[in-house]
């Protein structure tokens, strides 16, 4: 693959030469400047649109704006979630993993394209890939008034990923020419803020606003009364080495053989291309090997959530702002997590969980001991995390603070986002 990667190179030089890189965003001929525009919204996965954007498309789509979701992979739940809010769908194909030359050239190729055929109004990206192609093909189209939503730096800013190399280099070269023209970055924590200019990524004179995560709707998280019975700690996240897996696993161990009675699960997607991943293969040996349960993926986390006692999450991964903190503590539970960027910011410490150093299963073992010594720990700052979701996180104040940004407000009269997500889902066995 090494012999690909000129083509890269001469990717960016393009890029940074393109004849529209200097142009005004506001006066491109597609900004339109009414009230009313087309927004393409351009995601690396379509669950992603529905369950974190889902109130966002919904809150533009209510403002007036005809909206354009797009994705990589088609989905027939995401598809037909989108078509009964008259949300239209588009399908541009993408690696999501890895730098793959090619692949990546037809993905911009894709965005421009579909650029070129919907005129938009307004481009918002999220996640990395998108980010980085749309941001391009934003400024080849004519420098289209370009959001980048960054919702955490990922693997080449973890541990295992952040060593020096060409293909890093190259991606932050790319990163770079994707938001260099952008209007306005949204950052989930300072920390991502920082290590964007420390890495060259953005610069001090771009606008970077941070807003408190993903939001959550804490109409469909309600607050759950704590299970009777032995203390059970839950971990919820995709199945990466970098997320904590191995950590919480010794801990559990450890634990157990003190604290026979207490349980543990794990609820996640397995992750085959992730380099950290662990695959479905691997589960049936670590779960023999450990006391956890592995639970089956689910379009629904809340019953999971409901008979857990204490939520735990010890990522060192570069997160942006876990959604399954948020959505622990919309549910009225403590958590333990670390202290990492993004995985601290929901948390003070002592008041609604606990925090520990990342890559530490002994301080995992100390943290859970202290809920098991003292279970009335659970419930009190169950409650705080409740009232902090309430106040700080709410995926409406959320998008009040990224539309509000953008000059997409919301129309008075209209329904409430958060109603307008409300919908079947299929509901989890007992736990």
């Amino acid at each position: 693959m090494a012999h690909l990667d000129p083509a890269l190179t001469r990717l960016i030089h393009f890029t940074h030469k393109a004849q529209t890189d200097d142009a005004d965003p506001a006066q491109t001929q597609f900004s339109g400047g009414s009230a009313s525009m087309k927004i393409l919204v351009f995601s690396s996965l379509a669950y992603s649109l529905v369950n974190f954007r889902g109130a966002l498309l919904c809150r533009m789509k209510d403002a007036g704006h005809d909206v354009v979701a797009v994705a990589p992979d088609d989905d027939p739940a995401v598809s037909a979630w989108l078509r009964e809010r008259n949300i239209e769908f588009r399908i541009i194909s993408m690696n999501r993993t890895g730098m793959k030359p090619l692949e990546d050239i037809r993905t911009l190729l894709g965005y421009v394209m579909l650029i070129l055929k919907e005129r938009p109004g307004l481009i918002l990206a999220y996640t990395q890939k998108p980010i980085i192609y749309g941001g391009i093909a934003a400024r080849l189209t004519g420098n289209i008034p370009f959001y980048a939503l960054m919702s955490g730096l990922g693997y080449l800013f973890s541990p295992d990923g952040s060593k020096p190399g060409i293909k890093r280099s190259i991606f932050l070269r790319l990163y770079r020419e994707g938001v260099r023209r952008a209007i306005k970055i949204f950052v989930f924590n300072r920390d991502d803020h920082e290590d964007m200019v420390s890495a060259g990524i953005v610069d001090r004179s771009q606008t970077v606003i941070q807003v408190p995560g993903s939001g959550v709707d804490t109409q469909y998280f309600v607050q759950q009364p704590l299970p009777a019975g032995a203390p059970h700690f839950l971990m919820v996240g995709r199945l990466m080495r970098d997320k904590g897996v191995y950590e919480f696993l010794e801990a559990a161990r450890a634990v157990k053989a003190e604290y026979p009675d207490a349980r543990f699960s794990i609820l996640g997607r397995a992750e085959v291309f992730n380099p950290t991943g662990i695959s479905k293969d691997d589960i049936p040996r670590l779960q023999s090997e450990y006391p956890v349960t592995f639970l089956e993926e689910t379009t629904d986390v809340r019953p999971y959530l409901a008979q857990s006692s204490v939520f735990v999450l010890p990522s060192y991964y570069r997160e942006g702002l876990p959604r399954t903190i948020l959505e622990a503590l919309a549910t009225g539970r403590a958590v333990i997590t670390t202290d990492m960027p993004g995985c601290r910011d929901p948390i003070e410490a002592g008041v609604n969980g606990l925090i520990v150093p990342p890559q530490n299963a002994e301080a995992l073992v100390a943290a859970m001991r202290s809920f098991l010594d003292h279970p009335e720990q659970a419930q009190e700052m169950g409650e705080k995390s409740r009232a902090i979701a309430e106040a700080v996180y709410d995926v409406g104040r959320v998008n009040d603070i990224l539309t509000g940004h953008m000059g997409l407000q919301h129309m008075a009269g209209s329904a409430p986002t958060n109603a307008t997500l409300t919908q079947e889902r299929q509901v989890a066995p007992q736990i």
